[in-house]
């Protein structure tokens, strides 16, 4: 099973708002097939692993591992109980159930019907975690949120009038490589025009063009900034009526009330399945404060910015699930877990 989690979390950033699934055959303890659910609207898991097996015979003789309940409903590929069924799988082991309402154990009612002895639960926990942003999306109908911001030992972010660079180089890898997991990356206007962001992964493998969103009012950005190159496809949040063209998609919105969730569930509504939100610090708060984020990733450095610094993003609702040093820089993973999001 740890097999199947692994090939599914290589392909982060390619499902979209689908789940991260991983699967393996084995027949007489050995390996004749595996395969992962690798980009949105593409063969899953099952499908790509039976795919390897040569001898179609030893299925018939074989055990499938998986990561989550095979789908039982037609989407854009025909459901994967059907295929497990048809090539005489006798034995299925599966991590957790799909809790997307048309499959909701109805698969695992179907293979045991048909004779397949099916074994639920298997490393549960690690199964959900890995399907968060799949869950958080059925649920509440938008993107997989996560914060991402860097904090100086003072708990200072940065300053009104310059750009300072506070972590080192190895975050700043690990950081393009969460963005090739992603589906978009999320800044405010202050951000845009006093860092002038690319908002891309040039420094890891992987899929390099992620949706760029920006939160603009007034439209303060000048078209000669990165965000506007036309490199990447952008979406920017605004107050004013303006009219989308190739590449630029303009999203109005009154700024008042549930404006950040019609936002997401907008984005959610292209695909966008995770959204990392890089800063600045007032957007990073709005998103706080309307209890709408999953996950936060907080650099703390050494180094202290003094009281004319803006005061970093103050965390609510958050559960420190992990702590490790990037060289000597602290990083902190926090899950929020509270109810109404």
């Amino acid at each position: 099973m740890k097999r199947c989690f692994d090939l599914a979390s290589f392909h982060k950033g390619g499902v979209k708002t689908n789940p991260l699934v991983g699967a393996v055959l084995v027949h007489d303890n050995r390996i004749i097939g595996e395969g992962a659910h690798q980009i949105f609207g593409s063969a899953h898991a099952e499908v790509n692993a039976i795919s390897q097996v040569a001898d179609e015979g030893l299925l018939r003789n074989s055990s499938i591992y998986v990561s989550l309940e095979p789908c039982f409903h037609y989407g854009k590929t025909p459901p994967c109980v059907q295929l497990v069924s048809e090539k005489g799988i006798p034995e299925l082991y599966l991590s957790c159930k799909d809790p997307f309402e048309k499959v909701a154990g109805k698969s695992i009612h179907l293979l045991r019907e048909k004779g397949v002895l099916v074994h639920e639960g298997i490393e549960e926990m690690s199964g959900l975690d890995l399907i968060r942003p799949f869950l958080r999306g059925i649920a509440s109908g938008r993107p997989y949120i996560i914060l991402k911001y860097a904090q100086s030992a003072d708990g200072k972010i940065g300053y009104k009038d310059r750009q300072v660079w506070l972590t080192n180089a190895f975050s700043k890898l690990l950081v393009h490589k969460w963005r090739s997991e992603a589906d978009a990356i999320m800044v405010g206007t202050n951000t845009a025009l006093l860092d002038n962001p690319r908002l891309d992964n040039r420094l890891y493998f992987g899929k390099k063009q992620i949706l760029r969103v920006v939160a603009d009012r007034t439209l303060r950005i000048p078209m000669t900034h990165h965000l506007m190159n036309g490199s990447n496809p952008i979406i920017v949040l605004t107050g004013e009526n303006r009219e989308s063209s190739d590449g630029m998609t303009y999203f109005h919105s009154s700024f008042q009330g549930d404006y950040l969730r019609e936002f997401m569930e907008f984005l959610y509504a292209r695909q966008t399945g995770t959204l990392i939100v890089e800063g600045g610090a007032q957007l990073l708060q709005s998103f706080i404060d309307a209890n709408l984020w999953d996950e936060a990733r907080v650099f703390t450095v050494k180094e202290q910015l003094g009281s004319e610094a803006i005061t970093a993003p103050i965390l609510k609702n958050s559960k420190l699930v992990n702590k490790q040093l990037v060289l000597d820089d602290e990083l902190c993973q926090y899950y929020n877990d509270s109810a109404g999001q």
